[in-house]
Formats: structure tokens, sequence, C-alpha cells
């Protein structure tokens, strides 16, 4: 099969009968530790991964932006910068792109308009977060095809500020950051209060295994936003500004104030904060038997405390924990099961996903072999 970038260009010819200007690419990622923290502006410790969304361009000379993509075979979106309309709810994929142009138009910049083939091999619903992938890697064409000169933090901005404002969607930022400005071969320690970061040097001794259950992605958006409510709840009652300004002791200090599920809620995310600055720790020490148990307190944690974890989520993360022991970590991130494990290793949790879950199971999931990737950029 043709890699993106290739399907893009060709995608585009066909599309629109002439070759494309420029290509574009943002990485999908994974969440190594730090599990409903960056709406908390707490920390999180996400990695870009080697799946992308590529987008082949051409520049016009008005305002007019024409996209089509291989995802919706068939459809050419169009809308003028500064005139995206209302949220159209069978225009899911567009609706990302037009809440990037009508951040910048909000923000008071201005863009000429493209042409756009789009390609991706970022697995749709999957908790790899393709959507951010495919804001960024827009949001990258226009700084660089109008001339803006747009910082990656920046783009990672409006990409948020689209979401949250335009779709409405009340999201962190830890998606588009770590598209936009992902290392190679790191991940990012990110600081949500200060929106700093920090890159984290992976130990080249471990693979990266994402592995889809395919289970109801719906659903799991529905907890996603229950959490939140929860969150905002939580914060109101103790009169914080966000959970981030919570400690252990103060939590304590005020539990009659809170139900013994809000409690935990909370907990969870204290505790989540201070494993993902100690996996930080960990892996740019190499001590892998401490992060192997930083990811296993995680899942507990997500499990006990803030109630995300299905019976299969659980089984699956159980039967790779006791199959690798200290040799790696495995934990629920987004919906998946995220393992870094010895690459020796890594042929025996395929084979464990495939046969002993499968047979306990039924579930035939879906298995995603990694690599820490840079963040967007031009191709070429």
């Amino acid at each position: 099969m043709s890699n993106p970038a290739q399907r893009a260009t060709k995608l585009f010819v066909q599309t629109f009968g002439t070759k494309a200007d420029d290509l574009y690419q943002a990485p999908g990622r994974v969440n190594i530790m730090g599990e409903h923290t960056d709406y908390n502006e707490g920390l999180a410790l996400p990695a870009a991964i080697n799946f992308h969304t590529v987008i082949a361009v051409k520049h016009r000379d008005d305002h007019l932006f024409r996209a089509v993509t291989t995802a919706f075979p068939g459809q050419i979106k169009q809308w003028q910068f500064g005139e995206e309309g209302a949220v159209a709810a069978d225009d899911d994929w567009v609706n990302y792109l037009k809440g990037v142009t009508a951040a910048m138009n909000q923000s008071g910049l201005r863009a000429k308009g493209l042409d756009l083939a789009i390609v991706g091999d970022v697995p749709l619903g999957a908790g790899l977060s393709s959507s951010a992938a495919l804001e960024i890697a827009f949001g990258t064409a226009i700084s660089y095809a109008s001339q803006l000169n747009l910082s990656p933090m920046a783009i990672a901005q409006l990409a948020q500020r689209g979401e949250s404002q335009f779709m409405q969607l009340d999201c962190g930022m830890m998606d588009q950051m770590i598209s936009a400005m992902a290392v190679p071969d790191h991940a990012l320690l990110i600081d949500f209060l200060e929106l700093e970061s920090e890159p984290v040097l992976l130990p080249e001794e471990l693979s990266l295994i994402v592995i889809d259950l395919k289970q109801d992605r719906h659903g799991f958006m529905q907890q996603f936003e229950q959490r939140k409510q929860e969150c905002r709840q939580i914060t109101k009652l103790l009169g914080l500004d966000s959970l981030r300004d919570l400690s252990l002791s103060l939590l304590t200090q005020h539990k009659e104030l809170l139900s013994d599920e809000q409690f935990r809620r909370a907990r969870h995310i204290i505790s989540e904060n201070q494993r993902t600055s100690n996996t930080a720790r960990a892996l740019q020490q190499n001590n892998i038997p401490r992060f192997s148990q930083l990811m296993a307190q995680s899942q507990i944690s997500m499990r006990d405390d803030f109630d995300i974890i299905t019976p299969e989520i659980d089984i699956l993360v159980t039967m790779i924990s006791t199959l690798i022991g200290e040799q790696g970590g495995v934990r629920m991130s987004d919906g998946c099961v995220l393992a870094l494990v010895n690459h020796d290793l890594t042929d025996k949790v395929i084979n464990l996903v495939e046969n002993q879950f499968f047979k306990q199971t039924g579930i035939e999931a879906a298995i995603h072999l990694c690599a820490a990737s840079g963040g967007a950029g031009r191709i070429g």
C-alpha cells in the first residue's frame, strides 16, 4: 500500500485535476500517563506516534477552502474564511477544519484559501486522536501557505479553540499540543497550568504497543463528558480554580464537603498528576521496574477511584501485566490498552492478545505497533 503522502498527492490530482503545491503532516498520539488531567490543569505525558494525517494543498488567490478526504469519499466540502456558518451534524470531519479557520478569524488573523486533499493512517475512533492530527496538519498548512509564521504552540491553541468554541466540544490541550510539538523518540511532559513542556526520552529497549478493543466509542465519550462535569462540580464545591490547586491533605481536610464518589474522583486526579511526574523521572532514569509500578497504580486508580475501566480492558491489562512483570508497563489509555514492553516480549504480547485474550473474551482486538514520532510539519 502506498504511504499517506503518495495517496494524498494522487487524491488531489483526481479531485482537482492539477498537482498540489505542498504536503503537510501531523501525527496521532498515545498518552503514556495522565488520564483526565489536562482539562484539570494538571500534568500529562503523551507521545506522538508514527501514524499521520497528510494534507496535499494548492494555494488559492481568494478565501475559499475546498476539502476532500478518503475517509469520507465522494464529498467535497467548501467554505469561505470567516464564514464557517453553524456546525452541521452530518459534517463531522469538516467541522474540525472550519473550527481552525473560525478561531484564526476570531484572533484577527487573515488567511488565503486552499484546495485540500486529506489522507491519513491514524486509526479512526481508536483513541489515537485522529481529529487533532487533522486540525494540526491543517493549521500548519495555513500557517505556511499564508505566511503567518505561527509557532507550533499557537497552532495548537487555535485548534483547541476551534474545538471548544466553534464545535462546542470542551476539550483540554493535550492532543493538539503533542501533535504540534512532539520530538522524535520522546514523550512530552506537559504542564497544562503553565502550558510548558519538557521532552522525555523513551528508553530504546521498549516497544510501544497500542491495543484497540473496538469498544463503544460513543459510550466512552459520554463517560468522558460525565467525568469532566464531576470534576467541575468538585472544583466548585471546594472553591478552587481547578483541581490542580488540590493536594491530598487539603482533600482529606474537606472530605465532609464531598460524597464518597466525589472524593475518589478528586483523589485520582491528585495521584495521577504525581504519577505523571514520577513516570517522566522513571523513564529519564531508565528505571523500568519503577515505570511498571506506576503504570499499574494508574490502572488501579482509573478502575477504583475514577471508574472508567471496563471489565474487558481490566482483563487484558491484568493478562499483559502478568506476562511482562517488571519488563515494561501497561494500562488503559483513552479507551485503548497501552503497553510499553521490552522488545523481546513484543511477539508474546501480540500472541497473548490474539489467542488467550480472544479465547477468554471473544474480542478480536486491533494491534498497532508504534514508534514515538516528531510533530507536525511540511513534507519535503
